[in-house]
């Protein structure tokens, strides 16, 4: 063994400890949103902070730091294995960052993060922003801080969404959802004026929940998500969380009136764990074996929910356990109605429960907030009025209370202000991704009609969940695709879906 390999496996033991303490901390994160008693939440956030805080203190230690740069610069750097240069290149790049940050910031983060969800659980129960106010202040005032301490220059939003989407920047964001809302609402207008609206009531009849459980199960074992792998559970609001390189959890909610909202949440949540269950698990905790992006990770999530889970296709198979698990709803019910149903378009209040074609301008004006609230310019205090007026802008609605609106989402609770532009570069990506797939493969539906779905998440897994952090985001969709990113595909998708579904001419 080399002296370069003998350094490099020390980093790589001491950054697999690391990931034993993150998975730890995910653990007790995990159970908090699942199990935990409400008098253990005190506790619960000096636990987090505590683990953060080691994390932390291990990241940011100098000898790993030296370490890391000595392998960079070592001459036989350009000689070492592809998966060696990019772990060392993508550890340097989160150990820079970690390093910035002080102790104090790290741990008062954490904490305030975990007391933060616990009161958004409360508030939002209550329907009382205020309630969360004093919370989210603390929170908002923190991630200042943490945005200052990078030091990246330029806009302090820029810092956070790097966290998420490595290299993404808000002027490049803002350009997106201004090409896309130019796009979408002549669009909308041509369905706002359709004569041939789909009968939505049939969502909302009695769906058990016993029954939705079921079939969401069945669905996400039968596109791939390992149960021996993984787990699904019940939270406030849907989440996928990896505990090890064999232990992927996915939350849903249910709603016994309404269909969708635990059936594509399951699948949207199943495609996060697809992904996190087809990376190499042989580099568990090293940049190889870990997730690109949170745009890529939302693309795979977007991809099976929507192309996938709302395909004629898909349902064409689905359909008669449909009907046997819900034969009162269900039962006198034609399946083109119900494939219709699931895919109208409508301005909606809820993000969760948007269709395709509006969900876009949630995430728009939800990244117009957070920006506002991070540079200042948005305080706190002002944030309710605030997503009232941004919901009537673009969607024509005013939500009839805090629930609905500005205590709808649990991310600003978690701290995770620059999450919400991945949404939708996932939605951009997995339009593209399931186009490639297509090229290689033939017409999918025809895969789903036979409930076949292997050959598309065997496509995913060579193209996309096997490269890991060894390739960014644009790299791995540029190569799977062979073709720049573009949103070309998912309007293209939008529009000729839309078009069938409400029968428009063209």
């Amino acid at each position: 063994m080399t002296p370069w390999e003998s350094t490099y496996q020390q980093v790589c033991r001491e950054l697999q400890e690391v990931q034993l303490l993150q998975t730890t901390q995910a653990l007790l994160e995990w159970d908090q949103q699942t199990y935990l008693p409400q008098q253990g939440g005190a506790y619960r956030a000096e636990q987090v902070s505590f683990l953060a805080g080691e994390v932390h203190r291990r990241k940011s230690d100098p000898r790993l730091r030296e370490k890391l740069q000595n392998l960079a610069h070592a001459p036989e750097f350009g000689s070492v294995s592809f998966e060696q240069q990019a772990s060392v290149r993508e550890l340097s790049r989160t150990i820079e960052k970690a390093s910035r940050l002080p102790q104090r910031l790290v741990e008062e983060l954490a904490r305030a993060c975990s007391l933060g969800q616990q009161v958004w659980v409360e508030a939002r129960r209550a329907k009382k922003f205020g309630d969360f106010a004093p919370a989210l202040e603390r929170i908002v005032r923190l991630k200042r801080e943490q945005a200052t301490a990078y030091g990246m220059g330029g806009l302090a939003y820029d810092a956070l969404l790097d966290d998420y989407e490595p290299g993404a920047r808000s002027a490049e964001i803002a350009a997106m959802f201004a090409a896309l809302v130019a796009e979408l609402v002549p669009l909308l207008g041509e369905v706002k004026a359709s004569k041939h609206h789909p009968d939505v009531s049939l969502l909302h009849r009695n769906f058990p929940k016993l029954a939705q459980e079921q079939l969401g199960r069945q669905a996400a074992q039968a596109i791939g998500f390992d149960f021996q792998r993984g787990r699904l559970d019940v939270t406030h609001h849907p989440f996928c969380t990896e505990l090890g390189p064999h232990d992927c959890r996915i939350l849903t909610r249910y709603d016994e009136q309404f269909f969708s909202t635990a059936f594509f949440g399951t699948l949207h949540e199943a495609g996060h764990g697809m992904y996190e269950q087809g990376l190499r698990s042989e580099y568990y905790g090293l940049p190889p074996g870990q997730y690109c992006s949170l745009g890529l990770h939302e693309s795979q999530s977007r991809l099976w929910e929507n192309l996938v889970g709302r395909s004629r296709g898909f349902w064409e198979h689905f359909w008669p356990e449909a009907v046997r698990l819900f034969p009162a709803a269900l039962g006198a019910s034609a399946l083109e109605d119900f494939w219709r149903a699931i895919n109208y378009s409508a301005p909606s209040l809820i993000r969760v429960e948007a269709d395709e074609a509006t969900y876009n301008l949630h995430i728009a004006l939800r990244f117009e907030l957070e920006s506002a609230l991070i540079s200042g310019d948005l305080t706190v205090a002002e944030l309710p009025a605030a997503w009232s007026d941004k919901y009537h802008a673009y969607l024509g609605l005013r939500p009839a209370d805090d629930a609905e609106g500005a205590l709808q989402d649990v991310h600003w609770s978690a701290g995770l202000f620059g999450y919400f532009p991945t949404y939708t570069l996932g939605t951009l990506y997995a339009s593209q991704l399931f186009d490639a797939a297509e090229r290689e493969l033939g017409a999918l539906e025809s895969h789903f009609q036979r409930g076949q779905f292997q050959p598309l998440l065997e496509w995913l897994r060579r193209n996309v969940h096997r490269h890991g952090q060894t390739l960014t985001a644009s790299e791995i969709v540029t190569r799977a695709s062979h073709q720049p990113i573009s949103q070309a595909p998912l309007l293209a998708h939008l529009r000729t879906k839309l078009r069938r579904v409400y029968r428009l001419e063209g």
